[in-house]
């Protein structure tokens, strides 16, 4: 269950209130977010907030945060960096091109750009799937890649050796799995729900508009203008629990304590998480 810690929050937002695309909780106890084409700041735990741009090319926009394995890195319209905490400087990774989402699945990099899935080997980072389009997020399991691509989802299975097209007519931005169900979200703010049996269908939840979809743990939570919703089943029929209203919030991360929450209006927000 999340409460709202009033005191935190106060302290999280105090001259702070950017227009935030994305948080992640670094190393369990570092805050890293990401105002929108502002770079990136930092906050330790008894610190203040401050920029860490050293190593980001100008103009920089990120688009995703991302923590494997206690590194970060950031996905930004100019490439995919990597960030040195103890020099606070941010390293290019050699992928010259946007980037959307990252992941490392068994050794191997692999990156979603405006020209497809790319993967990095010892000869650097090749071009691996849809080229002709741009890809926005994945999932990788030993069956199944899926891919949020910019006109629905592409599934490639291993068994067969085949890519199976899924047109909606539109992009698809963030993807995840809820008891074994396909989930994205749209270009236009719907959710994206897969039937198990090939189909999918699109879900408008009235005066909502999604931004991001986030799996955290065996959860999963839909990031909207109208705040912060857990993913459930009621009857059979996929809904969304409210989890914290009152904002518009683009991204969360959290740990064993907190969970953050980038918001477009009013910050960093906190919530506690009870036991």
């Amino acid at each position: 269950m999340l409460q709202r810690s009033q005191k935190d929050d106060k302290n999280d937002n105090d001259n702070f209130l950017f227009h935030f695309s994305s948080i992640k909780i670094l190393k369990n106890e570092t805050l890293v977010a990401a105002p929108l084409g502002s770079g990136v700041f930092l906050k330790h735990k008894e610190g203040d907030w401050q920029g860490v741009r050293h190593g980001l090319p100008e103009g920089v926009h990120v688009n995703r945060l991302i923590v494997q394995e206690s590194q970060l890195f950031a996905c930004a319209n100019k490439g995919l960096f990597k960030f040195d905490l103890e020099s606070e400087r941010w390293h290019d990774t050699e992928l010259a091109i946007g980037c959307y989402q990252y992941k490392d699945y068994y050794g191997v990099s692999w990156a979603a750009t405006p020209y497809g899935l790319w993967s990095r080997s010892h000869h650097g980072w090749q071009k691996a799937a849809y080229t002709h389009a741009k890809v926005y997020d994945f999932l990788m399991y030993p069956q199944y890649f899926i891919l949020a691509i910019e006109s629905g989802v592409a599934i490639y299975d291993r068994l067969i050796n085949e890519w199976m097209d899924f047109p909606i007519g539109q992009g698809v931005t963030g993807l995840a799995i809820y008891q074994g169900h396909i989930l994205g979200v749209t270009e236009d703010g719907a959710l994206l729900h897969g039937d198990k049996k090939g189909g999918f269908e699109q879900i408008r939840f009235p005066h909502l508009f999604l931004f991001s979809i986030v799996t955290k743990g065996t959860e999963v939570f839909v990031c909207t203008d109208r705040g912060l919703y857990r993913v459930g089943y009621i009857r059979n029929q996929v809904t969304l629990i409210s989890v914290r209203l009152g904002c518009p919030v683009t991204d969360i991360d959290c740990n064993a304590e907190s969970l953050y929450m980038a918001t477009l209006f009013q910050g960093i927000q906190r919530m506690e998480r009870d036991s």
